[in-house]
């Protein structure tokens, strides 16, 4: 783990930090000065607010890069457009992207393998489509199989 052996500084939740597999960020324990037991369970800081009790993160992928200018012509007069972007399952991680254009077949695309069970997966596939506006949409599959939930991320591309 990065950091291993480094004073915990104050920016990050000296004196006393933890990290929660498939939290949010923002339900991670930080600047921890004192604990209290307690026999039920009582809302905290964010739960006050309107925010999720559990906060556990939900699988994500989007669509961050559009490489338009190595668009490459075939001989239907298709373009072959290389697109990517980052998929995130949490800690339950990755096993499968998908990508299409406009309301076309979902394609695989190629996943990086993680730097950890718990960090983004790159993708990467290759968009085919005629010259004009199109929307380039992606969707990931937790390792168990389970579908992203709340559809998929899409981004417009322009190819001419």
């Amino acid at each position: 783990m990065r950091g291993m052996g480094l004073p915990l500084l104050a920016e990050h939740g000296f004196p006393l930090r933890m990290y929660i597999p498939d939290l949010y960020g923002m339900k991670q324990p930080k600047w921890i000065v004192s604990i209290e037991l307690i026999d039920h369970w009582e809302p905290g800081y964010w739960v006050t607010r309107g925010w999720d009790r559990e906060a556990r993160m939900k699988a994500s992928s989007v669509v961050d890069a559009v490489d338009v200018r190595s668009a490459r012509p075939d001989l239907e007069g298709r373009r072959t457009v290389p697109v990517g972007g980052i998929a995130h399952g949490g800690a339950r991680g990755i096993s499968k992207v998908e990508v299409r254009v406009d309301n076309g077949q979902w394609h695989e695309a190629r996943l990086r393998d993680p730097l950890s069970d718990t960090t983004w997966v790159i993708w990467r596939a290759n968009a085919v489509s005629a010259e004009g506006d199109h929307l380039v949409s992606v969707r990931c599959y937790e390792a168990d199989g389970t579908p992203q939930a709340g559809g998929f991320h899409s981004r417009r591309l322009r190819l001419s």
